[in-house]
Order: structure tokens, then C-alpha cells, then sequence
């Protein structure tokens, strides 16, 4: 990753994202969550979720994590193409095996040098909630969130 000049997500920021993603979501009182963090090869770095999530709630935060990851955009931005190209998207999301989970929450993970170093998707509560959890989280990690 030097010759690329990324900042790597190792795990302590990776827990630390989750950590402050988690503290965001009982900041605005909202349902439990579950967290996914991928590294810059989309491969699970870290996840957590709290105590209540539903067990369907990892498959749908990866699904947002790894959608974000492998299309370069945030799930915000692939809900919205969603919306106009939805066989676009139900063909990618076939490709993916059905990883893919287009609806925000799903959010890109940028270092200083704007490389993308990874993605964090989470579900539990709406998908705004859980994209304002996600923001919150990866920033605290001290890199910059794309949700677009």
C-alpha cells in the first residue's frame, strides 16, 4: 500500500470506528445496530454489532459495506441510481451474488489523500439513521467519510 500512499485501516481504527459509530447511534437513541468495516480489498476488517440487532442485520450491513466498496460510490449514491437504472442495479447485485444492498447506510472510507481505504456499512434502524452512525464512526477514525 506505500507505493499508493494509502493510509491503511488497521484494526484499532477499525474499532475504533465501530466503537464511535455505535456511541452515535445511543447518542441519537436509535435501534441497535450491527457494524461492518472492509479493508482496501474489501475483505472484513472488523464487525460488531449490540446487543437486540437482528441476525439478518450482518448480511445487510455487509451487503451495503461491500456494495459501497466494489461500485466506488456510497450506497446513498447507488440507491439513487437504484431508482433509474434498476436493472443496472439488479444485474450488479446478481453478480455480487445478492452482496449488494443499495439503500444508504453503505458508506465509502477515504484517507488523507482521498484513496479509498475501505468501506462501513451498517444496519439496524433506517437507513439515514444508520448512514449518520456510519459518518460519525468513520470520522472519528480521523478519515473522511464519501457517502456519495
Amino acid at each position: 500500500m506505500s507505493e499508493l500512499n494509502m493510509e491503511p485501516i488497521t484494526l484499532e481504527k477499525s474499532n475504533l470506528i465501530i466503537n464511535s459509530a455505535i456511541e452515535k447511534a445511543r447518542e441519537i437513541k436509535i435501534n441497535p445496530i450491527m457494524v461492518v468495516v472492509l479493508d482496501h480489498r474489501g475483505a472484513i476488517k472488523a464487525c460488531s454489532g449490540e446487543d437486540g440487532v437482528s441476525s439478518l442485520r450482518f448480511k445487510i450491513a455487509h451487503g451495503k459495506a461491500n456494495g459501497a466498496f466494489q461500485m466506488g460510490m456510497g450506497s446513498r449514491a447507488l440507491f439513487n441510481r437504484a431508482e433509474q437504472q434498476a436493472y443496472f442495479i439488479n444485474a450488479v447485485n446478481a453478480l455480487t451474488d445478492g452482496a449488494l444492498v443499495p439503500v444508504p447506510g453503505g458508506v465509502l472510507i477515504r484517507d488523507k489523500n482521498k484513496n479509498i481505504v475501505g468501506s462501513l456499512g451498517i444496519s439496524g434502524d433506517t437507513s439515514d439513521n444508520d448512514e449518520i452512525a456510519a459518518v460519525a464512526g468513520i470520522e472519528a477514525a480521523g478519515f473522511t467519510a464519501d457517502i456519495g
